[in-house]
């Protein structure tokens, strides 16, 4: 069971999630982080900008050119920024650790759950 640890206001929120193959965008919306994913995970936007741990991101796939397109349009945008739909957890995954960041308007915690 693969873990994922979100990060945003100096807290930090542990999700043991129970099956692979999700995208870290589904796996926020399936636990009341609320990434906006505007486009549903098409890669059309860039609202479900994360930041992904230093010591994490060279343990990622390559971004690919169109991701790349896209993260040129996210806000606060640092050398490792992923769009959070491009990422799928895996077992090699396990305990990623991901941030939200704090100066987009469009990425918040869903107060009703955290």
């Amino acid at each position: 069971m693969p873990k994922i640890i979100f990060q945003h206001n100096d807290k930090e929120i542990l999700i043991n999630e129970k099956s692979n193959n999700l995208t870290i965008l589904e796996i926020a919306h399936n636990n009341g982080i609320d990434i906006e994913g505007a486009c549903e995970g098409s890669l059309a936007c860039s609202t479900c900008h994360i930041i992904v741990d230093k010591d994490w991101y060279n343990r990622l796939e390559e971004p690919s050119w169109d991701e790349e397109d896209m993260l040129d349009l996210a806000t606060g945008l640092t050398v490792t920024s992923r769009l959070g739909c491009q990422i799928v957890l895996s077992e090699k995954l396990d305990g990623l650790k991901v941030s939200l960041p704090s100066n987009n308007n469009d990425i918040r915690l869903n107060k009703n759950k955290y």
